[in-house]
Parts: C-alpha cells; structure tokens; sequence
C-alpha cells in the first residue's frame, strides 16, 4: 500500500518538473521570436505623459486644492507630486486624488507647505 503512494508521489513530482520545463521551453521561443518585445521608448513615454495630464487633470478638478506650485511626474505608473501647497490637508487630498487615478500603481509625496505669499 505504501508502496502505491510513494509511487504516486513521485510521479505526480515528474509530471510537474516537466511541466516547468516544457513552459520555461516555449516562453524562451516566445522571446527569442520577439513576440515579447518589450515596448519602445516612445510609447514608454507617452503613456508616461499621458499619465501625468489625467493625475493633473484629476488634481485640478479637486475642491479644496491649489495645484498652482503642483508638479506631477509619472513612471510605468509610480507617479511623483512635487511642489507645495498652503495647508496639510491638501496634501493629503493630492495624495488621495492621486491614487485614485486609473494607471496609477504608487504615489510618492514630496509636497510640502508653504502659507500663500511666502
């Protein structure tokens, strides 16, 4: 009887292994045949920038913020907002509005305060 199930174990432990083995085959074809090309620069860039005017756009539609010292900086969707505002509170609204944002995978806070006029 133990016999069987060591049996089986063992068989069950190929199957898996050439099972990985077969996908990590046909994922190397995959690369090598450029059907997984990475994206290029530009569109790299693109999608960067378009990032960037909806976070902004989104920041600028939010009641109770000033997005005039505001800058927004985005990355493969980590997006950065710089600058500063005259209250705590909105940069916890920026951040918020921020993360909110379809594409947006992080946000990373560097606004500070500073009272209008200063």
């Amino acid at each position: 009887m133990k016999a069987t199930q060591v049996i089986k174990v063992i068989s069950g432990a190929l199957i898996v292994l050439a099972s990985i083995n077969a996908y990590a085959q046909s994922s190397d074809a995959m690369a090598a045949s450029g059907t997984m090309a990475a994206p290029s620069a530009k569109s790299t860039k693109a999608a960067n920038r378009a990032l960037q005017r909806t976070v902004r756009k989104a920041l600028s539609k939010t009641k109770g913020l000033s997005v005039a010292n505001i800058t927004v900086r985005a990355r493969s969707g980590a997006v950065t907002l710089e600058g500063s505002v005259p209250e705590q509170e909105q940069i916890d609204l920026a951040t918020q509005t921020a993360q909110g944002v379809p594409g947006v995978t992080s946000v990373k806070n560097a606004l500070t305060i500073r009272e209008i006029g200063q």
